[in-house]
Formats: structure tokens, C-alpha cells, sequence
């Protein structure tokens, strides 16, 4: 992601404006932060038009409680905590398929690799994308916050409202099924 996000800094000074009543302050910050929060969405909720509906309801809920937010986190933290919540409550109960880890992503032209290396890597994306979407969902939430979004441990613990320690400990039991799922599918290590 060459993008780079926006700081807290910019962010507070449209949130602030957002919670004395400017609309137009707080639709500059669903365009800076909606296509991130849906890509996390997507991977929990696992469908784009459900995705869809919780990226647009978390949004709703965000701008209802935009004068609660108190700035002890960075705004997309408290958005992401919404919008996993959400998709949380919509998918309680039952295990939601797990949209592609390269959903949103565009391949470069023809840089593809030979086309027996392009199965075997197409194989491992299957392989992963079926491993995460087996994974509970307080497994599932920790990897896509961490390993996929690329949050910090401590941003993503308290999108969860976990504890640190209860997020490592989630992360860790996701990763290692993730990888015994994966197994077969990657190369030996001549180390072992």
C-alpha cells in the first residue's frame, strides 16, 4: 500500500468540526477512511453487498456518535471499532465467507510468473483464503486487523476492546491455523 494514510493530526481537526454539526468536515472523513474500513468489512462479513451495508451503517453510527468520540485513540481506530462491530453483530452465529486477500488489489500487467508457478501460488490463495474463512470469528478479526490491515497490535487490541495480551493470544492460536491449514502448500524448510 503506497498510499500513505492520513495522521491523526488532519483527522482531528475535521473531527472536531464533524462533532459541532459540519457535514461536509465529516464526508471528508468517510472519503479518506471508507474504502479501508470496507476492505476490513469485506474480509470479516465476506460478501460486498453485506459489506457494503455494514461499511454504510458503520459510517451512520459513527456520525450519530461523533461527539462521543473523545480522541484517546486515532479516529479510524474508533470508526474500525464500529465497523468491526457491526459486522461483528450482523454475522454472530454463524461463519461468514471470507472475501479473496487480494479482493480490492489490481495485478500489474503481465508480470505474471510462469504459469506452473502462477497455479502453485494460486493454490496457496485458495488455501489461505479457505483457512481464514474457517476461523472464528474472534480468531478471524485479530489476523485481518493485524497480518492483512497491518495495524499495530495495541490500534488493533483496542478496535477489539481486548487487552493486549487476549489479542497476542488470539492472533498467535489464528496464525498457527492458518499455517498447519497452509502447510502443504509451501516449500520445505531445509532448516528442520
Amino acid at each position: 500500500m503506497s498510499e500513505q494514510q492520513p495522521s491523526s493530526a488532519d483527522d482531528g481537526a475535521l473531527v472536531a468540526r464533524a462533532a459541532a454539526g459540519d457535514r461536509l468536515a465529516f464526508e471528508a472523513l468517510v472519503r479518506r477512511h471508507a474504502d479501508r474500513l470496507y476492505g476490513v468489512v469485506l474480509r470479516l462479513v465476506g460478501d460486498r453487498h453485506e459489506a457494503e451495508e455494514v461499511t454504510q451503517e458503520a459510517f451512520l453510527r459513527a456520525w450519530r456518535g461523533i461527539d462521543s468520540f473523545k480522541g484517546d485513540s486515532r479516529f479510524f481506530a474508533w470508526l474500525y471499532r464500529i465497523g468491526v462491530n457491526e459486522a461483528n453483530r450482523r454475522t454472530a452465529g454463524r461463519r461468514a465467507p471470507v472475501a479473496s486477500l487480494d479482493e480490492q488489489f489490481v495485478d500489474p500487467a503481465d508480470t505474471r510468473p510462469q504459469p506452473d508457478l502462477r497455479l502453485e501460488q494460486d493454490d496457496l490463495r485458495r488455501a489461505l483464503e479457505h483457512a481464514v474463512k474457517g476461523l472464528r470469528p474472534e480468531q478471524r478479526a485479530p489476523l485481518v486487523l493485524r497480518d492483512i490491515e497491518g495495524l499495530s497490535t495495541a490500534e488493533a487490541a483496542a478496535i477489539l476492546e481486548l487487552g493486549e495480551a487476549v489479542f497476542k493470544s488470539r492472533l498467535h492460536r489464528a496464525r498457527l491455523r492458518v499455517r498447519d491449514a497452509v502447510r502443504d502448500y509451501l516449500p520445505e524448510d531445509p532448516g528442520r
